[in-house]
């Protein structure tokens, strides 16, 4: 596959191919692996750069990995996510509120599925209010695979000087969250020195836990709602308690994955791959939502169905890299659609809109989903 600027990358599509190269050892995910980044022959402001060189978790393997992990782990623990249902539902309430008070035609993406899991991330790392909008701004710019160069060079250039200074506000003024905690590690560290972050990897992870951690979600509430709304009939299993929210979670991961296609990996010794070989310092791209649409391990792949059991499925990823926020993201996902069918039963797309797609490989959903709930009230 070509990316943009010419750079061309193997991209893994069939489900059980991808399933075991993520967790195969003999691939990457250390930007100096690849031959294209090692010998500086990627484009100038290529828009996928901060995907494969910020430091964190996210670009590390190994030992600096689990190091990197386990610090952020702490934050995620099934019982630290199960304590954060109260809030959750409350927001969301909230939210639905205002979105009640909407006459006709509103974009549910806007006013309901980018709130909620901004608001949630935005809490976790202690980040004010009036900056989550700026913040999912640059973070749009960073996902984008559209993006010019110079864009993309100014997004992660002032989303890392914006997170620095939540850095800076929190070491003068610690709060009860994930940012305080992180600097906490990087200053006097948890554990011996190994356990520390440096600097860099502490802005990284807060760039990671911040994209990660609101525009995955924000996809994923309005791609199921856009499924629900246009298949009726699975619609109702929910409705009338046939179902579980938790199945339109987890089919809507399979049929739709919120990230379409995660930039790089990279192999590290030569792989075999059916009849084609990987060569040692290739780059591979994980086609999640590709491998959701796989006929051969999906029976029936292109149809949206609830009673679909099991709905397995990648799109939180796999092996040593999996989604460490994949319980929050589910938590979110299923309290956002049980509340909001709940109280507007007759939520309907809009007629008469077009709902045009991201213009993202990445990213993985549509601009706006146009919706009314005149019907449902």
């Amino acid at each position: 596959m070509e990316l943009p600027g010419g750079v061309v990358v193997w991209a893994i599509t069939h489900h059980d191919t991808l399933q075991t190269l993520l967790a195969d050892p003999r691939v990457g995910k250390n930007a100096r692996l690849w031959t294209t980044f090692r010998e500086g022959r990627l484009p100038e402001g290529w828009p996928l750069t901060n995907f494969i060189a910020v430091p964190g978790m996210v670009t590390a393997d190994g030992e600096d990995h689990r190091r990197l992990r386990g610090l952020v782990s702490q934050a995620f623990t099934p019982r630290r996510i199960a304590a954060l249902a109260p809030a959750i539902e409350a927001r969301t309430v909230a939210l639905l509120d205002e979105v009640a008070k909407l006459d006709g035609e509103f974009d549910l993406r806007e006013h309901f599925a980018y709130p909620l899991p901004m608001q949630v991330i935005g809490e976790l790392l202690g980040l004010a209010l009036e900056q989550q909008d700026e913040l999912h701004a640059l973070s749009d710019t960073l996902v984008s695979s559209s993006a010019t160069p110079a864009a993309a060079i100014a997004a992660q250039r002032d989303l890392n000087a914006l997170l620095a200074s939540v850095v800076a506000a929190k070491r003068a003024e610690p709060g009860d969250d994930l940012t305080t905690d992180l600097i906490a590690a990087r200053d006097a560290g948890h554990r011996p020195d190994q356990q520390r972050l440096s600097e860099a990897e502490l802005v990284g992870t807060l760039v990671l836990m911040l994209v990660a951690g609101h525009e995955t979600t924000l996809n994923l509430i309005t791609n199921a709602v856009r499924a629900l709304l246009a298949h009726p009939e699975q619609l109702r299993l929910v409705l009338d308690g046939a179902q579980p929210w938790s199945a339109v979670v987890e089919e809507t991961l399979r049929y739709d994955s919120p990230v379409g296609q995660f930039p790089l990996r990279y192999a590290i010794e030569d792989i075999e791959v059916g009849d084609v070989v990987i060569r040692r310092g290739e780059a591979l791209l994980a086609s999640y939502a590709a491998a959701g649409r796989d006929a051969g391990h999906h029976p029936d792949a292109d149809r949206f169905d609830l009673t679909r059991q099991p709905a397995r499925h990648l799109s939180l990823g796999h092996g040593p890299h999996f989604c460490l926020g994949s319980g929050l993201a589910r938590l979110e996902a299923e309290t956002a659609l049980r509340h909001l069918f709940g109280r507007f039963p007759g939520l309907a797309l809009a007629e008469g809109r077009t709902n045009q797609p991201i213009a993202s490989f990445v990213s993985n959903s549509v601009r706006t989903l146009w919706v009314t709930v005149s019907s449902g009230r």
